[in-house]
C-alpha cells in the first residue's frame, strides 16, 4: 500500500504544477498584451456602442477619414464613410487631425446643428 500512496501524491503534485503553469502562462499573456504589438496612429478606434447581444457600431479614425462600422458575429460591414470635412465638423476629429474632447469653435457654421450618432446610424441603414 506505501508504493500505492506514493504514486499517487507525486501524480496530485503533477497535477498541481501544470495547473499552476497553465494560470501563470494566462496571467503572462494578459499582462504582456501590449508588448509587441504595432500600433498604428492611422488607426484608431474612436467610440463604439452596442445595437444588441452581438452587434455593434463601431466609429473608427482612418487617417483623416472616419468610418462607421457595423460589427456582428463573424461579419463586419463599412456603413458610412465620412469625409474629413464632415469628421472636423462634428467635432470628432480635430483641425489637425488629433482627436480633442471638445468641438473647435470655428469647426461647425452657426446655425447648423451636429448630426447625432443615430441619425447617422439610420441614415446609413436608409432607414
Amino acid at each position: 500500500m506505501p508504493g500505492q500512496a506514493g504514486s499517487l501524491v507525486r501524480v496530485t503534485v503533477a497535477l498541481i504544477l501544470v495547473l499552476a503553469a497553465v494560470f501563470a502562462a494566462a496571467w503572462f499573456s494578459r499582462r504582456m498584451h501590449g508588448v509587441g504589438s504595432s500600433r498604428s496612429p492611422a488607426l484608431e478606434v474612436i467610440a463604439q456602442l452596442p445595437l444588441g447581444p452581438r452587434e455593434r457600431a463601431v466609429l473608427v479614425r482612418v487617417g483623416t477619414q472616419q468610418v462607421l462600422l457595423g460589427v456582428a458575429s463573424g461579419n463586419v460591414r463599412a456603413l458610412h464613410v465620412l469625409s474629413p470635412a464632415a469628421a472636423v465638423a462634428s467635432g470628432v476629429v480635430g483641425s489637425d487631425g488629433s482627436s480633442p474632447n471638445a468641438i473647435d469653435a470655428g469647426a461647425v457654421a452657426p446655425g447648423m446643428q451636429r448630426p447625432t450618432f443615430k441619425s447617422m446610424l439610420l441614415k446609413s441603414l436608409g432607414k
